[in-house]
């Protein structure tokens, strides 16, 4: 699978949160995926992930999730990027990171997640 594959279903998986249309998640994700998301819950296998899915469908709307860069290591690539979404009536937005895993036969098999504050501070300047 090129670099460029790689990056078009990592783009499709953002925007599915953004369109809420996840009609192809069982194209993209291993039946076996691990997901580690970023303030702590794991899911194992596509059965909990579409249970995720449809509570996050529930409780959460996503404005934005944009890629700012993307860093290829052999089957993984780490993706730098911003999110932004309403929960509980509250809008906010944070930076993150996510290390994604491929199959050989390209579907993505793990994601782990880490997050950190989009408002940076200098407090030494």
């Amino acid at each position: 699978m090129s670099l460029n594959e790689k990056e078009a279903v990592i783009k499709e998986y953002f925007e599915m949160w953004v369109l809420r249309d996840f009609k192809n998640i069982d194209n993209i994700f291993d039946s076996d995926i691990y997901y580690s998301e970023c303030y702590g819950p794991e899911y194992q296998g596509i059965s909990e992930i579409h249970q995720w899915i449809d509570k996050m469908l529930k409780e959460q709307v996503v404005f934005e999730w944009t890629i700012k860069r993307f860093i290829h290591q052999a089957d993984s690539v780490v993706v730098e990027w911003f999110f932004k979404h309403k929960m509980q009536d509250k809008i906010s937005g944070f930076d993150g990171v996510s290390i994604i895993e491929f199959t050989e036969n390209g579907t993505i098999n793990s994601i782990k997640e880490f997050a950190s504050e989009a408002i940076h501070t200098t407090p030494f300047r």
